[in-house]
């Protein structure tokens, strides 16, 4: 055990196994010198409310972004780049409150929308590839290989798993494609399939079988798991019992939130059963799982998708209304339903922010933290719901620690890439690339000085 690194697995019986986090005790010298740079995409759909989102929109009628096209097409100009520190948050980002410091809003990001295909199709499966229109032969969508599959290339060589994919879609009625369900791919054409159920993610993380006599991860590697705490110091101990405790809270989870499915099962709904699941509670424990598998080294690249583009399934959104509402309906009756939407907009934000929270908490070997050592950026494909537009998209993006300068609100030129941000992100997990799909350059504000 003494040769052990951050992605050693204890085995229990059954060959189950689970990975660790890296611990000082038991830490070769190498292993506790490299702590490996991740990345993590936390995807919203259908936009959002953006006189909640963004600064100096809250009296805003028309979105601003309609009034930044209809500038353009006076052959006006928008205002032009400008940076400022990060101030008071809005109604929909104060739940970032706390970690300011630790993120960048980025404003005036655009993708061009390639005519003759579904608005939402494009801003969900091509967010990540954002190739430029009509570049891509055989497909109707301007749709790449994307950003997270390039950057696994480069630093997800060593890990089991290149990249993982999380989806918090639990419903099965198929009513779209899958390019509205689905922000990660191989290439063009070749969809790399998210993981929808949390057990299903659960056994390919650990590897696991589900057997009547030994069910628990932390049942089944118990024993070799009590050797290895008689080599750990005081503080190797303390951090053993709290990640142990947090995979015995998301075996627990899982456990309530499937038999509340069984017996939501034997009701008769309008709806199906997964529309009653506490919404908050799917979210965070995928979330949860997430930050096990980067924290242990299973994987260094991540993509999250908070929900699908246009799918009318309804949700529980526990907390906020008293029976599941479908998200894509409300964005089409804005005007009538503004108070609601904002309500779901702060609900993702809040989700955002607990993982940021989980990760700001798991310390790494050289003293930063998870989040410290994660690009985790939050994001949508449409910049306004209702009006579907792709200019000024919402963006923000978290951590980073000594790679990133943080705590700002950065407004790029109105038609600014986004791929000009995703290149961004690219160099600085170590990338050597001078170009990506459409970008024009680099967002060095980003980037510490020096």
């Amino acid at each position: 055990m003494k040769s052990t690194t951050r992605r050693t697995f204890l085995r229990g019986l059954s060959g189950t196994a689970l990975a660790l986090p890296w611990m000082e005790s038991i830490a070769t010298a190498a292993s506790a010198k490299h702590v490996a740079p991740r990345m993590a995409h936390f995807y919203v759909p259908i936009g959002v409310v953006r006189r909640g989102f963004f600064p100096g929109e809250a009296d805003q009628v028309i979105p601003k972004g309609n009034l930044g096209n209809v500038m353009k097409s006076l052959g006006k100009q928008d205002p032009l780049f400008r940076l400022k520190r990060l101030g008071e948050l809005t109604p929909t980002l104060q739940p970032l409150e706390h970690f300011k410091a630790k993120i960048n809003l980025i404003t005036g990001m655009d993708r061009t929308f390639q005519q003759g295909t579904d608005v939402h199709a494009q801003c969900a499966s091509c967010y990540l590839s954002s190739a430029s229109p009509y570049t891509i032969k055989g497909t109707a969508w301007p749709l790449n290989r994307t950003l997270d599959h390039l950057v696994a290339d480069h630093v997800g060589t060593k890990t089991p798993f290149p990249t993982l994919e999380f989806s918090c879609n639990s419903h099965r009625d198929n009513k779209e494609s899958i390019y509205f369900d689905n922000i990660s791919w191989y290439g063009t054409g070749h969809l790399a399939p998210s993981i929808r159920d949390p057990r299903k993610m659960y056994r390919r993380l650990f590897s696991t079988q589900e057997i009547t006599r030994y069910r628990d991860i932390t049942d089944l590697v118990l024993e070799d798991a009590n050797a290895l705490k008689k080599d750990l110091g005081y503080t190797d101990r303390q951090k053993f019992a709290e990640y142990f405790d947090s995979i015995r809270t998301i075996e627990n989870q899982m456990d309530r939130l499937e038999k509340m499915k069984a017996e939501l099962a034997q009701v008769d709904f309008d709806e199906p059963p997964e529309a009653y699941l506490p919404r908050g509670e799917y979210i965070r424990l995928m979330g949860d799982l997430m930050v096990v598998a980067l924290q242990s080294g299973l994987t260094n690249v991540a993509t999250f998708m908070v929900g699908p583009e246009r799918w009318d399934t309804p949700y529980k959104f526990e907390g906020l209304f008293d029976k599941p509402r479908s998200h894509h309906q409300m964005s089409h009756n804005q005007t009538k339903m503004i108070d609601d939407l904002l309500k779901v907009d702060r609900f993702h934000m809040e989700q955002y922010a607990y993982l940021i929270s989980k990760m700001d908490a798991i310390e790494e070997s050289d003293g930063t933290s998870l989040l410290d050592n994660t690009l985790f950026t939050y994001g949508s494909g449409l910049g306004d719901g209702s009006t579907h537009q792709y200019n000024d998209l919402p963006i923000i993006m978290a951590g980073g620690g000594r790679r990133v300068q943080s705590g700002q609100h950065i407004n790029m030129p109105e038609g600014t890439p986004l791929a000009n941000l995703w290149l961004t992100q690219a160099q600085l997990m170590g990338l050597p690339m001078e170009h990506f799909a459409d970008s024009t350059g680099t967002i060095g504000q980003l980037h510490v000085a020096g």
